[in-house]
């Protein structure tokens, strides 16, 4: 029997043990040495085609986080967090990023690009498909979602607290980070430390459907 690498009990004793951290303490910075590795989890997410249409951007300076708190809905956490992440999008994809990638590729598999024509037509048409079938920005929203939860167990498995943050002015956030300049558009912001002992949101007991009421097997 193979060993697993993380028990069954750790999984489901940190997912239980994490929450959308509503305070955070100010004095308690996360390590370099976990930093580097929720970065690493994020550079590893996935995505669809493994076109990774997005950007992260790290905010640990304390001015600029307590100037996004007014575009956050006034929310303290992105202040008080020791790391803020913005999760932004690559907007209106097209040939340059799929050369890009493939590029990437051609040098991370030691491939000739030619070989690599046939997947480049591939995305080439799907990221040129009819606009009122496909929306390229929302389809890159929902992928960035899925660097959401990765970074987010992640953090839950190092035992580091967490809040997604859906509740941002977008234009403001990319007006303060400069990103409409580089053609990223931010969607959605994660802020990372350690609870506040004053969060009364980390006693509370999870509110959940039993699994029979999401889970359906068809056998």
């Amino acid at each position: 029997m193979t060993t697993k690498p993380v028990s069954e009990d750790t999984l489901l004793n940190q997912l239980r043990w994490r929450y959308a951290t509503k305070q955070f303490n100010a004095s308690q910075k996360i390590s370099e040495a976990d930093w580097r590795t929720l970065e690493e989890s994020l550079v590893l997410a996935p995505s669809s085609f493994g076109l990774q249409p997005w950007r992260f951007i790290v905010v640990t300076d304390q001015a600029t986080k307590d100037k996004l708190v007014p575009v956050s809905w006034g929310q303290r956490q992105v202040a008080d967090a020791s790391h803020v992440v913005v999760f932004a999008i690559k907007k209106n994809l097209g040939r340059t990023d799929v050369d890009r990638y493939l590029a990437r590729m051609a040098e991370v598999r030691g491939v000739s690009s030619e070989s690599l024509n046939g997947f480049r037509d591939v995305l080439l048409d799907f990221l040129a498909q009819p606009a009122d079938k496909f929306d390229s920005n929302d389809w890159a929203a929902r992928q960035v979602y899925i660097a959401l939860g990765q970074f987010m167990t992640s953090a839950a498995l190092l035992g580091i607290d967490t809040c997604p943050m859906e509740g941002i002015e977008p234009a403001r956030y990319d007006e303060i980070l400069g990103l409409a300049a580089e053609g990223y558009q931010a969607v959605v912001v994660a802020t990372a430390g350690y609870r506040a002992a004053t969060d009364k949101y980390a006693t509370l007991p999870k509110v959940r459907f039993a699994s029979d009421e999401v889970i359906t097997h068809v056998a």
